[in-house]
């Protein structure tokens, strides 16, 4: 065993970093094969550690493709740890004073697999909000926040998302669409999952950083017309995004 080896050396244990480790990185689902070429080994060595991160909660087996991909109980230990710990910490002074200021309250995603996850909510002050729980899963495409994601990712990713996530006669529309959004730099649009909410979402960090989120207002179309101008909102939510980068060194 050379100096670099560990003393005490856990094979099994190993394999699962590595695989968890390259889930994760390349977080597209891939299948017992690509993985093994991904870490480096053979099918055969990695098999029974696939079942057992599926069987512990770790890995989500796609019914169709049979492919593997990194699930959300990841985020219960990683809450932990940097990065998602300090993204949290400098993140929420910043939204609930972006609360405080428009009375509505505002939530921070980030992309699990193709879902958009909330990481932290800031609630409103006012006696009438709407709220969306930390944990909550998305689909990405059908939210605000997921399409700012999706608009920031390397082509080559986001173009495999689409590819899986809506029909083919679809896909130069809706990346046209991604592109366009990008060059604005936040989206403004009635929600599509809830009648009557419009979304307000901007991208914290930068595209293809290694950390990406995105901070988001949602509030009820009646009272925003009412109460908040849209370029009001669009401000504020950009100023505080920009914040939270530079608080973290994004």
């Amino acid at each position: 065993m050379s100096d670099a080896s560990p003393k005490y050396a856990v094979p099994a244990l190993d394999k699962g970093f590595e695989i968890l480790e390259f889930l994760a990185g390349d977080r597209v689902p891939r299948s017992q094969a690509e993985i093994a070429q991904g870490v480096g080994r053979k099918p055969s060595e990695i098999f029974r550690v696939l079942v057992g991160l599926e069987a512990r909660g770790y890995l989500v087996r796609e019914e169709v493709s049979g492919k593997y991909r990194t699930s959300l109980k990841l985020l219960g230990l990683a809450r932990s740890l940097q990065p998602l710990a300090l993204l949290r910490q400098q993140a929420l002074p910043i939204m609930e004073a972006l609360a405080s200021r428009l009375g509505h309250s505002c939530h921070l995603s980030m992309r699990q697999g193709d879902e958009l996850m909330v990481v932290l909510q800031a609630p409103s002050p006012g006696a009438v909000s709407l709220a969306i729980a930390e944990g909550t899963r998305f689909p990405l495409l059908p939210t605000a926040s997921g399409r700012v994601l999706m608009a920031h990712l390397p082509e080559a990713e986001s173009a495999d998302l689409l590819s899986r996530l809506i029909a083919p006669e679809q896909r130069d529309a809706t990346a046209a669409a991604l592109a366009e959004l990008r060059s604005r730099g936040h989206e403004l649009s009635q929600s599509r999952l809830t009648d009557g909410v419009t979304d307000c979402a901007v991208l914290v960090g930068a595209r293809q950083s290694p950390l990406m989120a995105v901070l988001a207002v949602s509030c009820l179309t009646s009272v925003m017309d009412k109460r908040l101008e849209r370029a009001e909102l669009i401000a504020e939510v950009s100023a505080a995004a920009a914040d939270i980068s530079a608080r973290i060194g994004l």
